[in-house]
């Protein structure tokens, strides 16, 4: 029986967190793994390819720029699909075109390059679209009771993409080859298959699409009762609201995309220029090979990891808002001492390699904070668009931060500059400068949403952005949706 007030999304926020739920968020987190395994395995590949088959710059350059380029515009066309036709059958089907992509590499034949660029740029347009899919879904699949811790861990694992990576091309390549490695990124074709199956479509989704009956359904069966004993949907607005794709809706949202674009730009440029820069500066401080500073940086990215459990457990604590703001001033302070005091000892190791550790907390950290943020501070209508806009903003991140670093560092190679040492402080105070940007973007624009049910949908023009609450879940300006919260655990 309804109590007095619910409705039907309120009544499927209270259910159990069964074994269809805990398996559906595997399968979810699985495909991130798998994806970022394919994303990542090729700079094995062309490591091998290249002096075979006579690659020059240029044409690896390309290989590897096509996936990052692919997956700018597979977020943002996946994302206003996803928004349009639903959540379940885009994520199957960005899975599925990344892992035919990365496996028919295996089947390309030798010299071809061109194909190998396109058949990566597939890969990552896949990847992309994956993303802008698989957040959405979880965050409107999860009771809110439960949304910012659990969906703040799902991202912890999806460095293990880029680990298995790492060891298949270090225990497979010489066994299998580099067309046997390039085959295993069919892999992820199993968990699309079992999405397909068994995860359920968004209820919050289909209600926001006025689909009661589909809705109905699915609620009823993780209720276990009669589809008639649910209290009806909440009065959606549907003929006012636009049924298009397009992304003209998110203006509606102004505060909400620059607030995504300024967060993820920032946090994907000092992220990848950590990376990029950091292992060259450690071997040139050090004088020490290649392989003992991937040894130094197993460190680095183990403390990521931690990071990312620490700021699940806090997010559920103090907040999304409060974390980005430690996300931010945390990459400000660190890296910025980092740059500054590179050329010292701490501990008897250079405090460059010192102070790198404990940054990871943040600028890696902090994306198991940030990842559901894009999916949780726009209404359900908007929420793919929303993160298909923050992985864009990922993924122009990732190509204008080395861009950045090869002007500081007044290089010619705009693709992989080339740290020295003259160039490490204005660097690495730059990467600072994009940490204090993202503090200051929580700090003015942030909207809190921890323990908040999710909005539905977007305020209509001319409605009170302060205006209390009306049963249709409208975005108030400070974010939160026009609903009683919830008590939390």
């Amino acid at each position: 029986m309804a109590e007095s007030g619910e409705d039907l999304v309120t009544a499927y926020d209270s259910a159990p967190l069964d074994a269809r739920y805990w398996t559906s968020i595997a399968l979810g987190i699985s495909t991130s793994i798998f994806d970022y395994f394919d994303y990542y395995v090729v700079g094995f590949l062309v490591a091998v390819l290249a002096p075979q088959w006579q690659l020059t710059f240029g044409q690896t350059s390309l290989i590897l720029l096509s996936a990052g380029v692919g997956a700018i515009l597979g977020s943002l066309a996946w994302g206003a699909l996803a928004d349009r036709f639903g959540r379940k059958v885009l994520l199957v089907a960005g899975v599925a075109l990344c892992a035919l992509s990365s496996g028919s590499v295996a089947l390309i034949p030798d010299g071809a390059w061109v194909m190998f660029a396109v058949l990566r740029f597939f890969v990552g347009f896949g990847v992309g679209a994956a993303a802008s899919v698989a957040v959405p879904l979880i965050v409107e699949y999860t009771p809110t009771r439960h949304r910012t811790l659990v969906t703040s861990a799902t991202v912890i694992p999806v460095s293990l993409g880029i680990l298995a990576a790492s060891l298949s091309a270090a225990t497979l390549l010489h066994q299998i080859g580099w067309r046997g490695l390039a085959a295993l990124g069919f892999l992820p074709l199993l968990p699309a298959l079992l999405i397909a199956f068994i995860m359920p479509e968004s209820v919050r989704w289909l209600v926001s699409r006025g689909r009661d009956a589909e809705a109905r359904r699915i609620v009823a069966r993780a209720l276990r009762v009669a589809p008639d004993a649910l209290p009806p949907s909440p009065a959606i607005a549907t003929t006012a609201q636009p049924q298009g794709a397009g992304f003209v809706e998110l203006l509606q949202e102004p505060r909400r995309i620059w607030l995504t674009l300024i967060v993820w730009f920032g946090a994907s440029t000092a992220n990848y220029g950590v990376f990029l820069w950091g292992p060259t500066i450690v071997a040139l401080l050090m004088g020490v090979s290649a392989v003992e500073v991937a040894h130094l940086f197993v460190i680095v990215s183990l403390t990521g990891m931690i990071g990312r459990a620490i700021f699940s457990v806090l997010a559920h604590r103090i907040g999304r808002r409060r974390c980005g703001e430690i996300m931010g001033y945390g990459i400000a302070i660190s890296l910025g001492a980092a740059g500054l005091l590179f050329d010292q000892t701490l501990f008897g190791y250079p405090a460059f390699m010192v102070l790198l550790v404990p940054a990871a907390l943040f600028f890696d950290g902090g994306f198991s904070n940030i990842a559901p943020y894009s999916a949780e501070i726009f209404p359900v209508r908007l929420s793919a668009r929303g993160v298909g806009l923050a992985q864009a903003a990922n993924g122009v991140g990732k190509i204008a931060g080395p861009l950045c670093l090869a002007l500081i560092a007044g290089t010619s190679n705009l693709i992989t500059p080339r740290a020295t040492i003259d160039a490490v402080t204005p660097a690495f105070l730059f990467l600072a400068a994009c940490g204090l940007v993202i503090g200051l973007a929580f700090t003015l624009l942030g909207v809190e949403t921890h323990g908040r049910p999710l909005a539905l949908e977007v305020r209509q023009p001319g409605e009170s952005a302060g205006t209390a609450a009306s049963p249709l879940g409208h975005v108030a300006e400070d974010g939160v949706a026009a609903r009683p919260t919830p008590s939390l655990p």
